[in-house]
């Protein structure tokens, strides 16, 4: 049965690549792959917080406007989830009670 008191073990993620600036689907999907494998790989820093500060949801938006690397990705991947990991909790609670 779940539990509406407890926190889920990990954010709930959103991907976002915008159409206007990737016209084709293949194009969107690679991004949207290379962001879900780097997410994916680097979600234990999310991991290692404790559960009350740990975010319910996060929102990657890509807005470059031409396809980077995984290595790029992955680079941005890990910054942010370092700026995560240094938001102090009472930041973290007033949004998850909006």
């Amino acid at each position: 049965m779940y539990d509406q008191q407890s926190p889920a073990p990990l954010p709930q993620v959103l991907f976002s690549i915008s159409k206007r600036n990737f016209k084709k689907a293949v194009d969107r999907n690679l991004i949207r792959r290379r962001c879900r494998e780097t997410y994916r790989l680097n979600k234990s820093a999310l991991t290692a917080l404790p559960a009350e500060t740990r975010p319910s949801y996060i929102a990657f938006l890509y807005l470059a406007k031409e396809i980077a690397s995984y290595d790029v990705i992955e680079t941005a991947m890990k910054q942010s989830l370092k700026k995560l990991e240094k938001l102090p909790p009472a930041f973290l609670k007033e949004q998850s009670n909006s």
